[in-house]
């Protein structure tokens, strides 16, 4: 249920907070008024284009938020998640949208940034506008569909689990039973690449310290006649460090003797000439290593060579290389025992197209069922609304194959006249029609419609008189179950609201602006009187007699 709207900057609107309550909500008012800013505010939220034409005049943006009372919020939430928006806290669920006049477009639901495309998903659930030329969930078949499983109390879980099954045993076997031909060259193809894979023994610490060593030894000439030179600046020639050294720790033993204070320096001078001793030891090992011979180092050079072909080809790494070789040998086996795959993925696909057979004749038979009493009571429905002698039918066709909604599409069709051809209704040109023959589904639908919020726009289109009463009587029967708000001229419709509210013009310091304004007993009274052509006694008292039924 929509608990309040707030508008800033849309139109003629500069700043509108709106609470609502549940029930039936009537909204009425002069012609130019504003009453389609509403409506316009509603569109923005769950999806539809934003024109920035729209913006007021003088304003940088505009900004459209509401908060809808939130039921199920388990089920919400869950949905939420799946598109990646924030959960409802508190059992609401926040809307907001805002655009430029230089064209920046921004949505957010529970404070999140989301998408259009998600904003208009959530719309669907929440708001069902029915206006002239405005998107109407009952003329979508898919729609029409879901009606007609809530009237019968379908749950399609069931039959949907058996189609993804079917769905996804059809793709493996097709993918498994191609062209001998097709298959013989990937049986090539995966042997080669299994073999190269295996036959390379590759084990990641071994290739890493495999291409460290050949980085050192590619520069071994260099790394030899740097570490020749260094041993014999420590030990080889006569002016060698460890030479220098002996002298300094005979001088050290004849300084010693002249004064104890300097055997720390001694000490320390003892400690050196060890390093240095152990480094010369160090260098000598790391010089045999280099010390290598060209067979040696043509064996490393093909290594490197072998593991750099094989992640150009099959992975980055050699680790992805490996898992590349393992999924190799699966698809290999898989597919030289295809015979006996096939024969078991025909054998599973068998079962669950019977079972997929089994759910889907279920569900024919119980929608077949429900189509006779569903369409008697839309039919007693357009009659209360003027349509005397018009028809009303429900048409399922079979599908020349199963879909995710079972083994038929589904046709709301409508005659409005005598001798007029049914036809489907979403043909309806025009608006008033199309508004009587919503409200007439709505009111037979309204305890298996999930939708929370019905807007009606034109219901009054072309109507008056008794007609008028019973589209009153409609939207107030529709109020018990939903929360319903109309625009309508008629004061018959107005009079049937629990809330009645006005849309008026005012200039203010020069500017137009369009206000919404809550009747009581007395303000309601007086707009019903003007709706009915005035203010004179008998206006003033017929409308007295339409709310005293209300």
């Amino acid at each position: 249920m929509l608990t309040s709207l707030r508008i800033r900057n849309l139109a003629l609107v500069e700043d509108l907070s709106w609470p609502l309550g549940p029930g039936y909500t009537a909204i009425t008012g002069e012609t130019g008024a504003g009453k389609s800013i509403i409506l316009g505010a509603l569109k923005l939220l769950i999806g539809e284009r934003a024109d920035k034409s729209l913006i007021r005049s003088g304003a940088d943006a505009c900004t459209v938020e509401a908060a809808f009372s939130i039921e199920n919020l388990l089920k919400w939430n869950s949905a939420l998640a799946e598109l990646g928006v924030e959960p409802c806290e508190d059992d609401q669920l926040l809307l907001k949208r805002s655009f430029t006049a230089g064209g920046a477009n921004r949505q957010f639901i529970n404070g999140s940034p989301t998408t259009l495309a998600v904003l208009k998903v959530l719309g669907e659930d929440l708001v069902d506008l029915h206006g002239p030329h405005d998107h109407q969930s009952l003329f979508s078949t898919a729609r029409q569909l879901a009606i007609l499983d809530q009237f019968a109390g379908n749950d399609l879980e069931t039959y949907r689990g058996l189609y993804e099954r079917v769905a996804g045993l059809r793709g493996e076997y097709e993918a498994l039973s191609t062209s001998e031909a097709a298959v013989a060259q990937e049986i090539d193809l995966l042997q080669f690449q299994k073999n190269e894979i295996e036959s390379a023994d590759l084990d990641p610490a071994e290739a890493a310290e495999t291409e460290a060593r050949y980085a050192a030894i590619s520069n071994s000439r260099r790394l030899i006649e740097l570490g020749a030179a260094i041993r014999n600046a420590l030990t080889e020639t006569d002016d060698a460090a460890s030479a220098r050294h002996t002298d300094a720790q005979r001088l050290f033993r004849d300084l010693e003797r002249l004064d104890p204070s300097a055997s720390e320096m001694a000490v320390r001078h003892t400690a050196l000439v060890a390093e240095l001793d152990d480094i010369a030891v160090e260098l000598d090992s790391y010089l045999a290593k280099l010390d290598l011979d060209p067979d040696q180092i043509a064996t490393l050079e093909d290594r490197v060579n072998l593991l750099q072909t094989l992640r150009r080809k099959y992975g980055r790494t050699i680790e992805e290389v490996i898992a590349h070789g393992e999924n190799v040998a699966a698809r290999l086996a898989k597919i030289t025992g295809r015979d006996a795959e096939l024969n078991r993925l025909e054998l599973e696909l068998k079962k669950a197209e019977a079972a997929l057979q089994d759910a889907g004749a279920k569900l024919t038979k119980s929608r077949q069922k429900a189509i006779a009493p569903l369409s008697a009571a839309v039919t007693t429905q357009l009659r209360d609304l003027g349509f005397r002698q018009s028809k009303f039918e429900i048409t399922l066709v079979p599908s020349a194959a199963a879909r995710a909604t079972g083994f038929e599409t589904i046709e709301f069709q409508f005659a409005p006249n005598p001798g007029e051809p049914i036809q489907p209704l979403r043909a309806i040109a025009s608006s008033g029609e199309i508004s009587r023959v919503m409200l007439a589904i709505k009111t037979a639908l309204a305890s298996q419609d999930e939708v929370a919020l019905l807007v009606f726009d034109e219901v009054d289109a072309n109507i008056g008189g008794e007609i008028a009463h019973a589209v009153g009587e409609k939207m107030a029967s529709l109020g018990q179950q939903h929360q319903v708000l109309t625009i309508t001229h008629l004061p018959q419709v107005a009079a049937r609201a629990g809330e009645h509210f006005v849309v008026s013009k005012e200039v203010r310091d020069g500017r137009t602006h369009s206000t919404l304004t809550r009747l009581e007993a007395d303000t309601r009274l007086t707009e019903i009187a003007r709706m009915l052509g005035g203010q004179s006694k008998s206006a003033l008292e017929h409308a007295a007699t339409l709310l005293l039924v209300n």
